[in-house]
């Protein structure tokens, strides 16, 4: 019981830190916060779909091969983060004026905060949704960091993106995920004694 509720508190913890990021730091400043905006912008200026509903789109289909390679228990909790963290971003969007400030340091501040956010997510078993998904995949399946395969996807997405938005905007995302994904692997390999139990190990419970 006490595992399942230290569970619970990191989940929302991650997702609550991942959503103040976003909404406080990088949204501010037009800064994607990772491959999935950047999936729904090519979808919009491809085939004409709305941001919403082409975020939404590559949501569900990654939801449904994470149900399928994950199990139950990793698809609730994603979906539990996701709906957690975006519940934080309509908030905070609401009432508080998110106007830029000083750009160098709300890069440093949500890349910090969305590195904790996500890298606690995945240490208990579960992910921010998004391009998160097929990059725990892929590190599950070739024991690789799921920092590292995050970037990687990230990058190349974050790259065709240039096409359709202004290239500084895209090599400030690409900053920021350097930032956090080393956070993300330091947060996921840093050595808990007590706290054992969250390591991709969890796959299919």
């Amino acid at each position: 019981m006490r595992k399942i509720l230290l569970t619970y508190v990191c989940l929302f913890t991650g997702a609550f830190l991942q959503g103040m990021s976003m909404s406080l730091f990088l949204f501010p400043n037009s800064i994607p916060s990772g491959g999935a905006a950047g999936i729904a912008l090519l979808f919009n200026h491809w085939f004409g779909l709305s941001l919403g509903f082409s975020l939404w789109l590559a949501n569900a289909t990654f939801l449904l091969f994470a149900l399928n390679y994950f199990g139950y228990t990793w698809t609730f909790r994603t979906v539990l983060s996701v709906a957690t963290t975006s519940a934080t971003v309509s908030y905070f969007t609401m009432q508080i004026p998110l106007n830029p400030h000083f750009l160098l340091f709300d890069m440093a501040a949500g890349s910090l905060f969305f590195g904790v956010g996500v890298g606690l997510l995945i240490r208990v078993g579960a992910s921010s949704g998004g391009m998160v998904i097929p990059a725990l995949m892929i590190a599950f399946h070739k024991n690789w960091s799921p920092g590292k395969v995050m970037m990687g996807i990230n990058l190349f997405i974050f790259l065709l993106t240039s096409l359709v938005i202004d290239y500084k905007i895209v090599i400030y995302a690409i900053i920021c995920q350097f930032m956090s994904t080393n956070i993300i692997d330091f947060i996921y390999h840093i050595k808990i004694r007590r706290i054992s139990f969250m390591s991709l190990g969890w796959r299919r419970r």
